[in-house]
């Protein structure tokens, strides 16, 4: 075969560092949308990006030339740095070291965007912890519960 092509579709889950800062509500609109332009600019194309104060949720397509790692790599650092340069409030402000990447199905393309735009509300009735607990037990994750949660 002469190109490659692909189309794979990711949903990622993040955390800021327990030791650090969270995100402010005010601030959450703006640091979603650099993170989507950060996606575009790595060759994905951010789908949905949303969240809380203290985790972000992203559907994109994963790059043909790039792996996860390192496109979360670049997403996390580059976000990061420029989060600290919002404010001097984000000083401390820190993503744990570690993601959650899932794929998802055409199928469920629709589903996961609403899932990610209404984490406001989701998260009234659900904490993080279980929340992330949840997803990796739909996927059959095989995790150490303490892990998952370390920075």
């Amino acid at each position: 075969m002469a190109n490659t092509y692909t189309q794979l579709y990711v949903h990622i889950v993040f955390h800021t560092k327990s030791t650090g800062i969270i995100m402010r509500d005010e601030d959450l609109e703006r640091i979603f949308q650099y993170i989507g332009g950060a996606i575009r600019g790595e060759g994905g194309i951010p789908f949905a990006v949303g969240g809380v104060a203290d985790h972000v949720h992203i559907l994109t397509t994963l790059p043909k030339n790039k792996s996860l790692a390192d496109f979360m790599r670049v997403i996390k650092a580059n976000s990061s740095k420029w989060i600290h340069q919002l404010d001097s409030y984000y000083e401390a402000f820190r993503w744990q070291d570690g993601y959650g990447a899932f794929s998802v199905s055409p199928s469920r393309m629709e589903g996961t965007t609403k899932y990610i735009l209404t984490q406001a509300e989701h998260h009234k009735v659900e904490s993080y912890h279980d929340e992330y607990l949840g997803i990796l037990e739909n996927y059959g994750v095989d995790y150490d519960e303490q892990r998952a949660f370390e920075d």
